[in-house]
């Protein structure tokens, strides 16, 4: 059953039927669902490398993803977008594991799910709702291209969720911690924490 806590839509699958271990975990959802910081904890806990989709954009763009989007438009955004992913999966092809977050608007583009579909990466959506996620952008430092005024900011929401429901799993993130968070996701797909017993 896609997009429900515990299914996992025959991730990793090879041939014999057989699940392959999760070495690849990119988090999905909307701007303000903590995606970076529940990224960084869980590749810390797992000794895995983290990567920020928007960090490396930036980095190879030379600018910041505001000034992207004022000198080049949403568009060319989204173009460095999947272009950084590619990269991304490009450098990943020997397997090391990795855990991304993308940014609120990259899952819900059709190439950039195929993308993350072929390559078997496993996708995880961390949800909340409007209200929660509302606050917790009103209170960024740095601003966000796409939030506008509260409205249009929920309507955004309600017009991307059921992409982010396509995601293998989905993790409540509303008034839990960040190692809770961590937590679910590492039981939810099976993960192993080095250093713990099974």
């Amino acid at each position: 059953m896609k997009g429900m806590p515990g299914s996992r839509r025959g991730t990793d699958a090879p041939a014999d039927g057989r699940e392959r271990p999760v070495r690849a975990v990119f988090l999905v959802g909307f701007m303000g669902a903590g995606k970076t910081s529940v990224g960084r904890v869980l590749a810390r806990h797992l000794g895995w490398r983290f990567e920020d989709l928007d960090d490396r954009i930036q980095a190879r763009e030379g600018q910041t993803v505001p000034e992207i989007f004022q000198k080049s438009g949403e568009a060319g955004f989204r173009e460095a977008e999947r272009e950084a992913l590619v990269e991304l999966l490009r450098q990943r092809k020997n397997g090391s594991p990795l855990v991304a977050a993308l940014g609120g608007g990259a899952y819900v583009q059709e190439e950039i799910a195929a993308l993350l579909a072929d390559s078997g990466a496993t996708t995880v959506f961390l949800d909340a709702s409007p209200n929660e996620l509302w606050q917790r952008c009103s209170s960024d430092v740095l601003p966000r291209p796409l939030r506008r005024g509260e409205s249009e900011f929920r309507q955004l929401y309600e017009v991307r969720r059921p992409r982010y429901l396509q995601a293998h799993i989905r993790v409540e993130t509303g008034g839990k911690a960040v190692t809770d968070i961590v937590r679910e996701i590492v039981s939810l797909l099976k993960l192993e924490i080095p250093g713990e017993e099974k």
